[in-house]
């Protein structure tokens, strides 16, 4: 027992020393950690990695390559040999486009503001033209001619103006659906017909949408050409616009050769969209010589495309609409080229008056109009 009781009180004192000693080892250890910690880890501030170059980058955090990104991403032109316009700038610098949150790459923006609101806005544009049509055409029906014909007919086209308006009519028709198939088709088309004969289709239409597109950007100028004297606005269209064609008040609105909403189709559709759509596809196609194809001028250029050609769509499928089925005798008289007498004095009647007074004549080319044509005569000698 004396022994172990002994035993305990070494143990107890050896104990107490360490216990002292303790602070002292602590700090001689502190001062060892600092002395050999240079050696052990960097000791940088995040002020002087932003100022690391690669170099250094490497040397310190092996992998880290954030400094070598950070000039990428920023939109710095840098040296290459390739002769061709940024060819320097790996990416394009930040840019936020209406209603985007936060600013990103320029590409990355664009491809977000196409694939967003450019297609969802467009497709519910087009979407509700064709459902306004329909409440139109099933709630009032197509617009009639009240009067009975009289057999007197008034040459309205001829067929100069008939084959460039049905160039403009087929070249824009093709435009349009291989463009909604551009479009929208991964969206509509892909998950019934699959990705493989999908790619094929959109290949095809991209091919012919660039060959017919030139030659729409003809038809719209001899358009434009052949009929701008009888598209200027007159006092008389301020009426019809009041009265929106007759479908407000007693009777129909008074108009020349073209009424006003003719007018508006005329330079806003035709002419304004028309020739916006053909000059953003030239630059898409890079067809304009001397010019400087950068990508913000292409991804500008896809923009105001898609909103000439999904507006102009739009005005498209109401000017269809009236030239077929929503007007009885429209396209009859782009057809054959001849309207009766009492369809002119009901729907153009200051045009009617005109033709009646002789200030504008009854037939202005002369053609054959569905008659037989007699056989030639047989030459005698």
């Amino acid at each position: 027992m004396k022994r172990w009781l002994a035993m305990l009180a070494v143990a107890l004192a050896a104990g107490t020393s360490l216990a002292a000693d303790a602070p002292a080892i602590r700090q001689q250890g502190a001062a060892a950690n600092a002395a050999s910690a240079p050696n052990a880890a960097p000791r940088v501030e995040s002020l002087d990695i932003l100022k690391q170059d690669p170099a250094e980058r490497t040397r310190d955090q092996p992998g880290n390559n954030a400094p070598v990104w950070r000039k990428v991403v920023a939109g710095e032109a840098h040296y290459s040999s390739l002769p061709y316009p940024e060819s320097g700038v790996l990416i394009q610098p930040k840019a936020q486009l209406p209603g985007q949150p936060v600013a990103t790459t320029a590409g990355e923006a664009w491809r977000r503001f196409r694939n967003g609101p450019m297609i969802s806005i467009g497709g519910w544009l087009i979407l509700g033209v064709l459902a306004a049509i329909a409440v139109m055409y099933f709630a009032k029906g197509p617009i009639k001619v009240h009067a009975p014909p009289t057999g007197r007919k008034i040459q309205r086209f001829t067929p100069t103006e008939r084959f460039v308006h049905w160039t403009t009519a087929i070249t824009f028709v093709v435009l349009a659906v291989s463009g909604l198939c551009m479009m929208f088709g991964k969206f509509v088309l892909m998950p019934i017909i699959g990705h493989s004969l999908f790619g094929y289709l959109t290949y095809a239409l991209k091919t012919i949408h660039n060959f017919v597109g030139p030659l729409f950007t003809v038809a719209i100028i001899v358009t434009f050409i052949l009929f701008v004297k009888d598209n200027f606005p007159i006092v008389a269209d301020l009426k019809w616009l009041a009265r929106l064609g007759g479908m407000f008040g007693q009777g129909h609105a008074p108009a020349g050769r073209f009424n006003a909403g003719e007018k508006l189709w005329f330079w806003g559709g035709v002419t304004l969209l028309g020739l916006a759509a053909s000059g953003s596809g030239f630059v898409l196609d890079k067809l304009v010589p001397n010019l400087e194809y950068t990508r913000f001028m292409m991804q500008g250029a896809n923009l105001l495309h898609i909103t000439a050609t999904v507006l102009m769509m739009g005005l498209a499928l109401g000017h269809i609409y009236l030239g077929t089925v929503g007007m009885e005798g429209a396209y009859k008289a782009m057809r054959e080229g001849y309207v009766d007498d009492a369809w002119a004095r009901e729907h153009h009647d200051i045009w009617y008056q005109e033709v009646v007074d002789g200030k504008v004549p009854r037939v202005r080319a002369p053609e054959h109009d569905g008659e037989a044509v007699p056989p030639p005569a047989p030459k005698t000698i």
